[in-house]
């Protein structure tokens, strides 16, 4: 089923008026009919609706069912990701949002290949939160997550401080004492930040700052992991244990 996003300004007499995009995407491109059923997320709830009607420049739809799905994890995940080269980090955000997170943070770190000239940030930024948008529709979620503009990694220390549990994966990490430990600080409701390297990971000052801001140093296991493969983990990890636990 279809899912798109409004907000609830949309909603007259009872009923979501779609206009722009999505009405061109409904109308010519799935070619949905009168009285097939779509799903609206709008301010944060997931609503089942049918299509009543068409007009020359909108898609007149009710709710069939009020508060139909939701689909959000307990905790509020931020994943502050060191920047990577080619385009991983688009690879990144959509799996990123498929498994969950609700915002994401590119980082320049010391070791990232990847600089961001300032005056492209913006356009960078905005194709990621599309890519973003475009996740969030495909794999049913009730919001759009976040993607904010490439920060500093001292900046991202400071939004990291801000995090009710802070977790970095760490190649030097020993064993999965220290996950297992960490995961189960985990409540419902907290904000949980997740740190990730770039290719050539994490250098030595870069940790001693990211421990100073009370970061728990974790493993993923036995094997060295690619940047995007360790965002996938880790993510997949706190979404496994907070589906389960929480």
């Amino acid at each position: 089923m279809f899912n798109f996003f409004l907000n609830n300004s949309a909603i007259k007499d009872g009923h979501y008026y779609i206009t722009d995009n999505d009405y061109n995407h409904i109308k010519n491109v799935l070619r949905m009919k009168v009285g097939d059923q779509l799903l609206i997320s709008a301010d944060g709830v997931s609503n089942l609706c049918k299509i009543d009607s068409f007009t020359e420049k909108e898609v007149i739809v009710s709710i069939v069912q009020a508060n139909y799905q939701n689909t959000t994890l307990p905790i509020k995940i931020y994943l502050f990701q060191g920047l990577p080269k080619s385009d991983k980090m688009e690879l990144i955000i959509q799996k990123a949002v498929e498994l969950g997170a609700e915002v994401i943070v590119p980082v320049e770190t010391s070791r990232s290949i990847v600089k961001i000239e300032e005056k492209k940030k913006q356009g960078k930024t905005e194709r990621w939160q599309a890519i973003a948008e475009s996740a969030a529709k495909q794999s049913k979620r009730v919001s759009i997550p976040e993607v904010i503009s490439p920060i500093s990694f001292d900046k991202a220390i400071t939004l990291a401080k801000e995090m009710d549990l802070f977790l970095v994966p760490y190649e030097n990490a020993q064993g999965m004492i220290s996950t297992n430990s960490a995961l189960s600080k985990i409540k419902k409701d907290m904000k949980v930040g997740v740190f990730i390297g770039p290719e050539g990971g994490i250098d030595d000052k870069e940790i001693e700052k990211l421990k100073d801001a009370n970061a728990e140093i974790i493993s993923l296991g036995k094997r060295i992991l690619r940047t995007e493969t360790a965002s996938i983990t880790a993510l997949s990890m706190l979404m496994l244990y907070t589906e389960m636990k929480l």
